[in-house]
């Protein structure tokens, strides 16, 4: 019984630092954008919309999917 709370205490915090990590993506995108990276019109495009995506299901608490946009990006980015 004990182990099975234990793993899903882990298994919430697991979800808890998904969740904190999807602003530090985000950082990350604008920064490497201010910089000014070079891209394409059409890729720095994709890239915006890939991050509003990604900080909308932040914030409706989808955050694999987040995670899953912010990543796109940032490979877009070269980061």
């Amino acid at each position: 019984m004990k182990r099975l709370l234990l793993t899903i205490a882990l298994a919430g915090c697991a979800g808890l630092a998904f969740a904190n990590s999807c602003p530090n993506e985000m950082k990350a995108i604008d920064a490497k954008l201010a910089a000014d990276a070079k891209l394409s019109e059409a890729d720095a495009a994709k890239v915006k919309q890939l991050r509003a995506d990604g900080e909308a299901a932040h914030k409706a608490g989808k955050h694999d999917e987040s995670m899953k946009a912010l990543s796109e990006a940032k490979k877009l980015l070269g980061i």
